[in-house]
């Protein structure tokens, strides 16, 4: 096991399970089993929403009781929505993932348990867990569907796995515009907006100049970004002024 191990307790629906799946092969999770589930085993409402991650379904272990499911793992976490009158660590989802790789990484095995889509874990199943996670959610609204608790723990697993950056600028083959070539098209932009009395009145021109600088150069512009605005600075230049036109 390179990740957790994914226990669906009890499971309704098919497609909970298949959709399950799929959220487990999004990031990086393939390692599924499944205890008592309500519609037997193999099921193929759960194969078809598997859809791609059929393989997750195929290699799933399936038991008839939790302890047995359980059996050979040294860590387990189980999922709750509501509070328990039990004495446990309780996790957020990325707290959770970041010990469950610790474990992993020095070679214990972990598991956790998502319950069925009625109600959830029963005390039994949880008081077998190690610790609890618990999402952060509307307390208002704190029911998640099965599948997309799954996700969330995935993802929680995934993060910390292999951390993607926050942000990222798709360049499309282009390069940043270097600064020159911002400031080479300020003074044509500038020397057109002079022509044209844009800087008015007087007392604010200054201002109003260093404001565009500062626009031009806070816009991630590309080469391509100055080029197109040569083009528009050229084009709107040499149009006439609707009053000279008029006149």
């Amino acid at each position: 096991m390179t990740g957790p191990a994914i226990i669906l307790v009890r499971p309704q629906m098919g497609e909970n399970i298949g959709a399950a799946a799929r959220a487990m092969l999004n990031f990086g999770l393939d390692h599924m089993r499944v205890v008592a589930p309500r519609d037997g085993w193999p099921n193929e409402r759960a194969v078809a929403l598997a859809s791609g991650a059929g393989r997750v379904l195929d290699s799933a272990m399936v038991r008839d009781d939790l302890g047995e499911a359980c059996a050979d793992l040294n860590y387990v976490f189980a999922t709750t929505a509501r509070s328990r009158d039990l004495t446990k660590t309780v996790m957020t989802p990325e707290r959770a993932m970041q010990h469950a790789r610790a474990l992993t990484e020095a070679g214990q095995k972990v598991g956790v348990l998502f319950g069925p889509e009625r109600a959830g874990l029963e005390n039994e199943d949880v008081i077998r867990a190690d610790a609890l996670i618990t999402v952060p959610v509307n307390p208002e609204f704190p029911s998640l569907n099965l599948a997309q608790c799954v996700l969330l723990t995935a993802y929680e697993w995934s993060r910390g796995h292999a951390e993607a950056p926050a942000e990222v600028l798709e360049m499309a083959g282009a390069r940043l515009a270097e600064g020159g070539e911002v400031d080479r098209l300020l003074d044509r932009l500038i020397a057109a907006l002079d022509a044209r009395r844009f800087f008015w009145p007087e007392h604010k021109a200054a201002s109003m100049r260093a404001n565009l600088v500062n626009l031009m150069h806070r816009l991630p512009l590309t080469e391509t970004d100055t080029r197109t605005l040569h083009g528009v600075v050229r084009h709107l230049a040499d149009r006439p002024l609707r009053e000279d036109r008029d006149a």
